[in-house]
């Protein structure tokens, strides 16, 4: 890692930073309040035992990326997941079970790792999961989730466990939401949104940015629907194209510069909702913060992948320790040779340099 650029203190004071975002959005909540003044305590105290372990030469990233199924209902247009084939109809037999997920969220505590992000396919399918993820408070899991499986088990559970905070994934209004996602599934989000208000419980949404939503998504009239709802943080992800046909769905360098102007003036302008823009500008933030840098990716069946988007791995937490996982000769690769930091086009560096990482892969393999 380049002695120029510290990542541990770069991703601290990320993490501070969200984490003080998320206290101004709920200070008038006073169960998200409670919650939240806890869950600081333990973020910096999660954050002393990664400088600890940076200083003597071991890098724990804050952030991890858990999907803990490859099972979804929905068929969304242009999905990255089902185009590498990592989410399907059914539940594969050989997924993770409940124990070994709760080991990995275990460990994860006591590393120092403070967010925990729920993917899949769709996460609310694994109901096992997500309970044992809410005994685990010193970590905020993020539940991204296409909404359809919200019931009053999971609003109770929510309300029970406020390290669970439900984001649900919305592309804008009702027509182009429903056009990427299905008919009705826009009207669900709303009535989602509206109970989960009612309820006094936060949530947040995951946009998936295209050139065809930008605009829309970015609007001041359509983030104030969402902020009169309860939303409390809105999460931008720049559309990868998995296909040669959906390359131009995909965000430009002005698209990006825009975005970026767009949020900051967010964050200005309207201070109650938290935004995050993922990947964001890399080149100005020391390069893709993936393969354990400031993230790292854990499949259904238990692979240890750079990213989402990169569905590479040489080693499973079925067989070593979630440790044992951030030390994996690719993961070692990626980060010394260069490759996170290379020019690019934009967008995921992993996804445009896929040939590289699968030589890399070989060589290791």
């Amino acid at each position: 890692m380049s002695k120029l650029f510290d990542i541990q203190s770069y991703m601290t004071h990320g993490v501070e930073r969200v984490v003080g975002d998320i206290m101004k959005a709920t200070f008038r909540n006073p169960k998200e309040s409670a919650y939240m003044a806890k869950f600081a305590l333990a973020s910096r105290a999660a954050s002393k035992k990664r400088r600890k372990a940076e200083d003597a030469g071991e890098h724990i990233p804050p952030f991890l990326i858990a999907s803990i199924t490859s099972q979804c209902n929905l068929h969304c247009a242009g999905c990255y997941s089902r185009c590498n084939h990592a989410t399907v109809d059914a539940a594969p037999v050989r997924q993770l079970t409940s124990e070994e997920w709760l080991k990995i969220f275990e460990e994860a505590d006591e590393l120092g790792i403070s967010f925990i992000l729920l993917a899949g396919g769709e996460p609310m399918i694994r109901r096992d999961i997500i309970e044992a993820a809410g005994k685990r408070p010193n970590i905020l899991f993020p539940v991204f989730t296409n909404g359809t499986f919200m019931d009053d088990r999971y609003f109770d559970l929510f309300d029970r466990c406020r390290n669970l905070v439900p984001i649900m994934s919305i592309e804008g209004e009702k027509e182009i939401t429903d056009a990427r996602r299905g008919t009705g599934v826009y009207d669900r989000l709303i009535a989602n949104m509206d109970e989960l208000h009612r309820r006094g419980l936060i949530f947040g949404a995951s946009v998936t940015v295209t050139t065809r939503n930008i605009r829309e998504v970015s609007s001041a009239s359509f983030l104030k629907k969402l902020s009169d709802r309860g939303c409390k943080a809105v999460i931008f992800v720049e559309f990868v194209p998995v296909t040669d046909d959906s390359k131009e769905l995909a965000p430009g360098d002005k698209d990006r510069e825009y975005l970026a102007s767009e949020i900051a003036c967010l964050r200005k302008d309207y201070p109650e909702m938290v935004y995050i823009s993922f990947p964001g500008d890399e080149k100005s933030s020391g390069g893709c913060v993936a393969a354990g840098r400031g993230f790292f990716h854990i499949n259904s069946h238990g692979g240890a992948e750079p990213c989402p988007f990169s569905p590479y791995s040489d080693i499973n937490v079925r067989d070593t320790s979630l440790r044992e996982a951030l030390k994996s000769p690719l993961f070692m690769a990626l980060q010394d040779g260069g490759l996170l930091n290379d020019d690019h086009e934009g967008g995921c560096v992993l996804y445009e340099k896929r040939t590289q990482v699968e030589a890399l892969l070989n060589r290791q393999t």
